[in-house]
């Protein structure tokens, strides 16, 4: 095989990996800034907080910089500013991938994350225009942060080579939980020290910069890049010869009848059920019941998500060797790793909400659920490849708007759930996502396939009629 440093491949692997940390550190730094955008007294409902557990001592605070414009948005408020972003990003993940596949994922990503820094640059203003303006801006956000995956599934469908796809697609999108890690506690020093205008501006004029270097360094396909070597250019190509479909029009009724397709919807919407659900309430759930500002600790609040984007490294690199040199089959590969990436979390959610007030223990449990999850990105969540590599965009963009709705939908429910905040309703909510997850990855272990479907290859129709 050709080697991978500095190759083309790794050198697309990469840039996709700084652009999806940018994605995601654009997508969460709101739910930080929120915290200092709103008036103190205004946020505060009746004091529910629980009293099972004894209070942490806390450290006394510094003065912090309070010189941004403070609005007094109720939580219902909040909870629609929060929420906007998904009612776009809902919209264009299947329009995303058919666009894609159409004039290219490069183009399509490209701008995708250049709009959504040009509309974070813009949020401090529409804050001050109104609740409404900030509202439709975050929206556009989702629709720009939409197209961005299915466009780099269907990218990834002409550059990665079979045996590699699981190293060069955990590499690019373990970007996104990085960029978790480090925004949730930087956007947090940058509240503290400065202002909170500067997590838009910071973060959106970084997007603009990466925007720059993707549109210079990067291209569609092997055959049109400027500097591939001619050696790495043939050994992507004949990898994926009998691979690609050369048929234009996409095969939409085959692709809605199929059953492995069906089997990544169900995983993909069970574990973003659990990961949504975390990602909005977890600094709700160490504040409320095991009495730890989360907010204060920036760190305990980004712990998971960095567990998680080890593993999601580590298990691509796993996930290939396999493959390669043990000889195990995709499928097997796949399903074990979905296996082990919701049953595993499933486990470690319920058990974090019976241990009490043992805070160490649940920050434990909690940041080894969120790691074990990493798994399914060699699982289900490259699949999309394995069964149809000319519409990856295309099935990326399905399962998405399916796997969209639990980011909608999870959080409310789980507010609605805890509304005395004890640690029964808690334990309640983990038990929920914990079962979504568990029935998840039974379907998707008895119906997934690691082979490619016979509608996804050239000459389908010919042999069909």
């Amino acid at each position: 095989s050709v080697p991978a440093c500095c190759s083309a491949r790794y050198n697309l692997a990469l840039l996709a990996f700084f652009g999806f940390f940018l994605l995601y550190a654009l997508r969460v730094n709101l739910s930080v800034a929120l915290v200092d955008m709103v008036e103190p007294n205004t946020s505060l409902a009746k004091n529910t907080t629980s009293s099972v557990c004894p209070e942490h001592s806390s450290t006394i605070n510094v003065p912090r910089n309070t010189t941004g414009e403070k609005y007094s948005w109720d939580a219902d408020t909040q909870g629609w500013i929060l929420g906007s972003f998904f009612y776009g990003y809902i919209i264009t993940q299947i329009p995303g991938g058919y666009l894609a596949s159409k004039i290219g994922g490069k183009l399509l990503l490209g701008f995708g994350i250049f709009g959504t820094s040009v509309f974070t640059l813009l949020t401090p203003l529409a804050a001050n225009l109104g609740v409404g303006y900030l509202i439709a801006v975050r929206a556009l956000e989702g629709l720009g942060e939409g197209v961005t995956f299915p466009a780099m599934h269907s990218m990834w469908s002409s550059w990665a080579p079979p045996l590699e796809r699981s190293k060069l697609l955990s590499i690019s999108y373990a970007g996104a939980q990085l960029g978790t890690v480090v925004s949730l506690p930087l956007s947090g020093l940058i509240c503290y020290y400065l202002n909170w205008i500067y997590v838009f501006y910071i973060f959106g004029a970084l997007g603009i910069l990466w925007w720059f270097f993707w549109m210079w360094l990067v291209s569609d396909t092997p055959e049109t890049h400027r500097s591939i070597s001619h050696a790495e250019r043939e050994y992507i190509l004949s990898s994926l010869k009998d691979q690609l479909s050369t048929q234009k029009s996409v095969p939409w009724r085959p692709i809605l009848e199929s059953l492995p397709l069906w089997a990544i919807v169900v995983a993909h919407f069970s574990y973003n059920w659990t990961f949504y659900t975390l990602l909005t309430l977890l600094p709700t759930y160490m504040k409320e019941i095991l009495r730890f500002d989360a907010q204060e600790n920036g760190f305990l609040s980004a712990l998971p998500y960095f567990g998680c984007w080890l593993c999601i490294i580590l298990s691509g690199q796993i996930a290939d060797y396999l493959r390669q040199n043990q000889n195990l089959s995709t499928v097997c590969v796949r399903k074990c790793f979905t296996l082990i990436g919701m049953i595993g979390p499933a486990v470690f959610l319920v058990a974090a909400g019976f241990i009490g007030c043992n805070y160490a223990l649940a920050v434990a449990f909690v940041t080894i659920s969120t790691t074990l999850g990493g798994f399914c990105t060699s699982g289900y969540s490259i699949n999309h490849l394995d069964i149809a590599p000319s519409y990856a965009g295309i099935l990326l963009g399905i399962t998405n708007t399916f796997a969209t709705i639990p980011g909608m939908v999870g959080p409310v429910i789980a507010k609605n759930l805890t509304q005395n905040n004890t640690v029964g309703e808690w334990q309640t909510v983990f038990c929920i996502a914990a079962s979504i997850n568990l029935f998840g990855a039974i379907f998707f272990a008895l119906f997934a396939s690691g082979e490619v479907q016979d509608w996804a290859v050239s000459g389908y129709h010919l042999h069909r009629n």
